[in-house]
């Protein structure tokens, strides 16, 4: 009997220390590689605008494509990120005490922002999806959507490659969706050692200036791994392919509080009244940026 209750003893102690462990402070840079198709007809691009002008077919076409580098910033409950391109800088800082999201955009000499609640961000991806419904022709396909509820797998392999430093190992996130009739996978590399605080992943859509959903629907549950992804790569629209992957990360780099402070030289304002100004569209940059936030109820 006794070795019995060592034994379980001794079972459960080493399935807790197989637990990655939660880390509070980090710092930790990124890169965001879109890759589009070596081949790719523009004929089939809406919205492309006038050929050759800055806001017609060829801005568009390359949107987003290539690398884009950006640093996060965790310290307990203070999530900060700054992306970099070459039109300009954007900073989201998350509060997730407060439940609010900031966003600051840096372009052609001006500094403004929006900020938002997650309750004001429900609200308004709640009047995009019934705006998206009611102008879809085919009522039958939109109640279908509306009923599909997605589901995620993970499935682990014992592959292993070293990224920035740390031994990681490869899953696959599967998203099952629309009735079990699509399904969406995405390659993940993650180090068991730890999980960050509020953060399940960095990089990703809102680096391309594309809000959260830049790619499958799977990166939104990175949370279901179980360590912190260090290296995703998945599908996106019009056949491209995002690569995000973790260049350096620092958990004993000091973070001070400043840091994660509104600049007063950015006119920051409700995202409500932003959205106004853009003729009610918009916003969904504030919608958990290009980090992908744990938020706790």
């Amino acid at each position: 009997m006794k070795h019995i209750l060592f034994f379980a003893m001794a079972l459960c102690t080493g399935t807790a220390m197989a637990q990655p462990k939660i880390v509070s402070n980090a710092t930790i840079n990124t890169t965001t590689n879109v890759i589009a198709p070596e081949e790719e007809d523009v004929s089939n691009i809406q919205g492309q605008g006038q050929e050759g002008t800055r806001g017609g077919m060829m801005m568009f076409r390359n949107f987003g494509d290539g690398e884009t580098k950006s640093v996060t910033q965790v310290k307990n409950d203070m999530v900060k990120t700054v992306i970099k391109t070459d039109m300009g800088r954007s900073t989201i800082i998350r509060d997730n005490a407060a439940k609010l999201t900031t966003t600051l955009i840096e372009m052609m000499g001006n500094k403004t922002g929006f900020y938002s609640t997650d309750d004001e961000q429900a609200a308004m991806r709640k009047s995009m999806d019934s705006m998206m419904q009611s102008r879809s022709k085919d009522s039958t396909s939109t109640t279908k959507r509306g009923q599909d509820t997605s589901t995620v797998e993970v499935s682990y392999t014992e592959e292993t490659k070293k990224i920035a430093g740390y031994n990681c190992k490869k899953a696959f996130l599967i998203t099952i969706r629309l009735m079990g009739l699509v399904k969406d996978t995405a390659i993940v590399w993650y180090t068991p050692e730890f999980k960050v605080k509020n953060v399940s992943s960095v990089g990703g859509g809102f680096s391309m200036g594309m809000g959260g959903g830049g790619g499958a629907s799977a990166t939104n549950s990175m949370e279901k791994i179980d360590g912190f992804v260090m290296r995703y790569e998945t599908k996106m629209r019009r056949n491209r392919t995002m690569i995000v992957e973790v260049t350096k990360i620092d958990l004993t780099k000091e973070i001070a509080d400043k840091d994660f402070e509104i600049p007063k030289d950015f006119e920051v304002k409700p995202m409500k009244e932003m959205r106004s100004m853009m003729g009610g569209g918009g916003g969904q940059g504030a919608a958990g940026g290009q980090i992908m936030i744990r938020r706790d109820n």
